[in-house]
């Protein structure tokens, strides 16, 4: 693929799950890279260049996105269900200021092309998720902050074209995604990373809200990378899906993970927590006409994070971590 070669590309959030393959890939194929990050240093590509800053700050997306031909708006908050009803201000507000900030800095700077990361919590609750169902509902009340967060992002890109002709706007709304570099903190994680952190460090028995058996999608961080590739270089007409379109329940999740380790945990599934929505899934008949299909299955996901989990404990703490800042920085 020679696209990417000798391109100069911002990638923010670039130490993190989905930034660091990104990154990686892009400079294979010959790019030029930036990274924008609140994380340690240390997370960063060696090859790439290193900015530490603050994206909610508008002079800080300014100076990131000056010689950028392309941005890719990666960088996000990432935490657990329970962790959104608790803190939502941490979702929202980071979220509406990163957004709108490195889009506009974006624009401003004269990036020809930009690809905005939005999410599965725009949908409202259903089975299956469709790309032209969104403007049609509202995000369910568990995802509302960051799922409107997110729309405001969608919005913008609406309003550019609009105003302004840039057409050259990607949108691509991921599932769950897991995988290295993830947030492994087990008071704010999400499922993957935290049971792994809990039953790598011992849990036993290892305790699972609800009864296993509602179905998700999840997709490993490369091949969210790897549509993101595809997406900058193809601009999709419309917002795209990434996700496996292919469910798998909680049980078999813990099931994977109990498997991979050994000794292996005894399971307790509390049944006095909520299991969640029954089904949730990502059709993807429209990734699939632009090009894009997973490749990663998730037994050898799973197994990959728990390797890197466990030879990576210090990059682990070296992640910013928005909920237990002191503040938003």
């Amino acid at each position: 693929m020679q696209f990417y070669n000798g391109k100069r590309i911002l990638v923010t959030g670039g130490t993190g799950m989905i930034g660091r393959p990104l990154v990686e890939m892009l400079i294979e194929q010959g790019a030029s890279v930036r990274i924008a990050s609140l994380d340690d240093p240390s997370r960063a590509h060696p090859d790439a260049e290193f900015k530490r800053v603050n994206l909610m700050r508008f002079d800080d997306c300014l100076e990131v996105a000056k010689g950028m031909d392309f941005v890719f708006q990666v960088a996000g908050i990432k935490g657990s269900p329970a962790m959104t009803s608790k803190k939502p201000a941490s979702f929202f507000v980071p979220l509406i200021l990163m957004n709108t900030n490195m889009m506009e800095a974006a624009r401003q700077a004269g990036a020809e092309r930009y690809l905005f990361t939005s999410t599965i919590g725009v949908y409202a609750p259903a089975e299956v998720f469709h790309e032209d169902d969104v403007w049609k509902t509202f995000p369910s009340n568990n995802d509302r902050f960051a799922g409107w967060a997110k729309r405001m992002g969608e919005l913008q890109a609406d309003a550019y074209r609009i105003e302004f002709g840039w057409n050259n706007i990607a949108i691509v709304r991921p599932a769950n995604v897991y995988g290295p570099f993830d947030n492994f903190d087990p008071k704010n994680a999400m499922v993957i990373p935290s049971l792994i952190r809990r039953a790598v460090d011992g849990e036993n028995p290892l305790s699972v809200w609800g009864d296993g058996s509602p179905v998700r999608d999840f997709i490993h961080c490369d091949d969210v990378a790897r549509g993101m590739l595809l997406a900058m270089e193809k601009m999709p007409a419309k917002p795209m899906n990434l996700g496996s379109g292919e469910g798998v329940s909680i049980r078999r999740i813990v099931e994977i993970i109990r498997d991979n380790l050994d000794p292996a945990p005894e399971i307790k599934w509390d049944t006095s927590k909520p299991s969640g929505d029954p089904r949730r899934l990502m059709d993807m008949s429209y990734a699939a006409s632009v090009g894009f299909k997973p490749t990663v299955t998730l037994e050898e996901g799973i197994a990959g994070v728990i390797a890197w989990f466990r030879e990576n404990r210090d990059q682990v703490e070296k992640r910013y971590n928005v909920f237990t800042a002191d503040k938003y920085v």
